[in-house]
């Protein structure tokens, strides 16, 4: 998980339910806190520093929910250089074809770029950062299982 968001301090704990293993990365020492996200592996650092000790793959789900370009796309440049069953990024329609063209300017394809979920989760109407939360988690699950 990208961001230490309210989003991702529902999607942690949830996906650990799940049974999946959760690395939160954020460089914010303020915000990426054990006691934010207990029982994660936290590092204080930018995504590309993050992926390259954790050396995504198919095994590894990437959701970027920041709403920063900058750690966003770094993080999405790298999922989609790597194998990982699962990227997705949170933000509206207009934000994800904001951040395809921004991916393009990088050398991406659109084929490459279809890989990406965006906007993240499955469209359950969700409002909360909980409901958000599930939304995204039930479609990492759903491409995990495929």
């Amino acid at each position: 998980i990208i961001g230490a968001v309210a989003i991702a301090q529902a999607l942690a704990p949830m996906a650990r339910i799940a049974g999946f293993d959760v690395t939160l990365i954020d460089p914010r020492p303020t915000f990426a806190t054990e006691q934010r996200f207990p029982h994660c592996r936290i590092m204080q650092t930018w995504p590309d520093k993050a992926m390259a000790a954790l050396k995504p793959d198919r095994n590894t789900a990437i959701v970027t929910l920041t709403h920063d370009a900058a750690p966003d796309d770094m993080a999405l440049d790298l999922a989609l250089k790597s194998d990982v069953f699962y990227m997705g990024a949170l933000g509206s329609r207009k934000t994800h074809a904001s951040r395809c063209q921004r991916l393009t300017e990088m050398g991406w394809s659109d084929e490459d770029l279809a890989a990406i979920c965006g906007p993240i989760g499955l469209d359950i109407a969700a409002a909360t950062p909980a409901e958000i939360a599930v939304a995204i988690l039930a479609q990492v699950i759903a491409a995990k299982n495929r």
